[in-house]
C-alpha cells in the first residue's frame, strides 16, 4: 500500500530475533555499551548537588507605541494567530487594559559551586541586567547571590553567596587540553530549579570558533543542552568540570545535539581572576594582526603558510620596545606555537600582565627571538573612526596606473578631501578597476600605499618599478602595506602576473 511503513512478515521474525542473539553474544553487550559507560550514574551521583539553579529578576519599564496612549498593548492584524494570545496577557492576565507601568521579568539559568565558601560559576547572559540573583540548591533551598564580576567576551559570570547550615559540595576542574575527540562527557543542568538533569555524549570537535566573540575556543558536544541549561558544568568521567555550557544551534530552540562550551583552561583563568580583582585582567601585546594567506606566505618567504602576520604596532605597547615590526610573523610566544592570528590572541589573553615572554618572529625568510614584557590590555570599546565623505577639488590629480589601481601624490587636497593623517606617509589610491585582484582584496579610494615588497614607497613611480622587479624575479604576487586615513595598516597581497 503506497506510504506505508514496511513491516516484517512473521515467518522472519524468529529468525530474525535470533541472528540478533547470536551478534550479541559474539560481539559482547552492545546494547549496554550503546548507552554509554557504566561510569555516567555514579559521577552524577557525586556532582549533582555542585549544580544550582539560577533564577534572576529584571524590572523593565514598558514603552508605548508610537501614536499610542502609554502601556497600549500591541496592534495586530485582525485574525492574527497570535491576536488571541496577546488580548489574553495584556488584558486578561494583567487585570484589563495594559496600565503600562514597570513590570518584573524572570529568567532561569543554571550554575556549579566551585568553592563551599559561597562561590559559583554561570555564563554571563544569563544574569545580565539583573536587578536580584537567587541560587537554588538541587535540594530548592534558595539564597540571594551578589556579582563578584563578569567577562562578556567569553560569557563568564562569578557570584558569591552566603553558605546554608549543611555542609556544600563543589566540583573541581579538569584539564580542556587533555579531551580527546569521541571522549564521554556529561551535562548536568538545573534549568526550572525542579533538581539536576543530566544528559551524557561524547566531544564532537575541540577549538570551535563560531565568530561569537575574540576569544573563541569552544568545546562541541552532542550531549543535549537544551533551555535552561546555560551555565550548566560539563564533566569528564573522572567528575571534574572541563567545560560550561553555553550555547546551542537549534532552529527549534531544543538540542540537536550541536552544543558548545567553554573549555575549562579559559574557565579557570577568568574565574581566578574575577575572584581577585572583580574584573579581568588581560595580557596585552600592543600590535594588530592579520591571517598569513598563501599569498603572502609566497612574497614573505614563508613555507608553509602559518602564524599571524603583525600589520601594526601601537607606539606605546609592549611590542615596540622588543623590537617587533609590521611585516613580522609570529610563530611562537611563551613556547606555544602560533598557528592562525586567533591563537596568537587567546595566549595573550591568558598570559599575566608583567610576564616576560619569548616571542618567535619570522623576518625576511629568517627566524628571529624577541623578548616582550606584557602590557595589560583595556577592554574599552574604541571609538569608530567617522564616514570618509568625499569633498569637491578644483583640480584633479595626476595618476598612474597599476595592477588596476589609480595612484596618486598625497597632496594636501588629497589628504582634505579623503581626511588622511598628516602622519600617514605613501601614494594614494584614487581609484581601482572593478573586477581586479585589488578590488577582490577591498582596496578603495583613499587607502595609502605605504610599502611594496617591505621597502618605502613615496609616489607612483616607486610602485611601478618595485612591481616590474617583482614580475622579473618571477613572482607571482606582490606585498602591499595599506594604511586608512587614521594610520591603521594591513598587508595585502596581489597577484602580478
Amino acid at each position: 500500500m503506497p506510504g506505508a511503513i514496511p513491516t516484517l512478515s512473521r515467518r522472519l521474525r524468529p529468525i530474525v530475533a535470533a541472528v540478533g542473539l547470536a551478534c550479541a553474544a559474539a560481539f559482547g553487550a552492545a546494547p549496554a555499551q550503546a548507552r554509554g559507560p557504566d561510569g555516567i550514574a555514579d559521577v552524577a551521583e557525586r556532582v549533582i548537588d555542585a549544580v544550582v539553579n539560577i533564577s534572576t529578576t529584571q524590572t523593565i519599564e514598558a514603552k508605548a507605541s508610537p501614536g499610542e496612549g502609554k502601556g497600549a498593548s500591541p496592534q495586530l492584524p485582525p485574525g492574527s494567530p497570535f491576536e488571541e494570545f496577546f488580548d489574553d496577557f495584556f488584558k486578561n492576565r494583567r487585570g484589563g487594559a495594559d496600565k503600562g507601568g514597570p513590570r518584573k521579568t524572570n529568567s532561569l539559568g543554571s550554575g556549579f559551586i566551585v568553592d563551599t565558601a559561597g562561590i559559583a560559576v554561570t555564563n554571563n547572559h544569563v544574569i545580565a541586567d539583573a536587578d536580584e540573583i537567587n541560587i537554588i540548591m538541587n535540594d530548592g533551598t534558595k539564597i540571594k547571590a551578589e556579582l563578584v564580576g563578569v567577562d562578556k567576551k567569553t560569557d563568564l559570570a562569578v557570584l558569591k553567596f552566603k553558605p546554608p547550615a549543611k555542609p556544600l559540595v563543589a566540583v573541581k576542574f579538569g584539564d580542556s587540553d587533555k579531551l580527546r575527540l569521541g571522549e564521554w562527557v556529561i551535562a548536568i543542568g538545573n534549568p526550572f530549579s525542579l533538581g539536576g538533569t543530566v544528559t551524557a555524549g561524547i566531544v564532537s570537535a575541540r577549538n570551535r570558533d563560531i565568530n561569537s566573540g575574540p576569544y573563541d575556543s569552544y568545546i562541541q558536544t552532542d550531549a543535549a543542552i537544551n533551555r535552561g541549561n546555560s551555565g550548566g558544568p560539563l564533566f569528564n568521567l573522572d567528575g571534574e568540570v572541563i567545560g560550561v555550557n553555553t550555547l546551542i544551534i537549534s532552529p527549534s530552540g531544543g538540542s540537536i545535539g550541536i552544543g558548545f562550551a567553554v573549555p575549562s583552561k579559559t574557565v579557570i583563568g577568568v574565574v581566578d581572576s574575577l575572584r581577585q580583582f572583580g574584573e579581568l585582567r588581560r595580557g596585552w601585546l600592543g600590535v594588530r594582526i592579520q591571517q598569513v594567506t598563501d599569498e603572502i606566505a609566497e612574497s614573505l618567504n614563508i613555507k608553509p603558510a602559518r602564524g599571524a602576520l603583525i600589520a601594526g604596532v601601537e607606539d606605546k605597547g609592549p611590542a615596540k620596545p622588543a623590537g617587533i615590526e609590521p611585516g613580522d610573523v609570529v610563530v611562537k610566544f611563551d613556547g606555544k606555537d602560533i598557528k592562525e592570528p586567533k591563537d596568537l590572541s587567546r595566549v595573550v589573553a591568558d598570559t599575566a600582565v608583567g610576564k616576560a615572554v619569548d616571542v618567535v618572529i619570522i623576518r625576511r625568510g629568517k627566524e628571529e627571538t624577541k623578548q616582550v614584557t606584557l602590557g595589560r590590555l583595556d577592554d574599552g570599546d574604541k571609538p569608530v573612526p567617522a564616514s570618509v565623505k568625499s569633498q569637491p577639488e578644483a583640480e584633479k590629480p595626476v595618476t598612474q596606473k597599476a595592477l588596476g589601481l589609480d595612484l596618486a601624490a598625497l597632496s594636501k587636497e588629497q589628504r582634505t578631501k579623503y581626511k588622511i593623517k598628516d602622519s600617514v606617509k605613501g601614494v594614494l589610491i584614487t581609484s581601482v578597476d572593478t573586477g581586479s585582484d585589488a578590488a577582490e582584496k577591498r582596496l578603495g579610494a583613499g587607502d595609502v600605499i605605504v610599502e611594496v615588497a617591505q621597502e618605502a614607497v613615496s609616489n607612483a613611480g616607486d610602485v611601478k618599478k618595485r612591481i616590474e622587479q617583482i614580475k622579473k624575479d618571477g613572482k607571482k604576487s606582490v606585498l602591499l602595506l595599506v594604511s586608512n586615513g587614521d594610520g591603521e595598516l594591513r598587508f595585502v597581497a596581489l597577484g602580478v602576473q
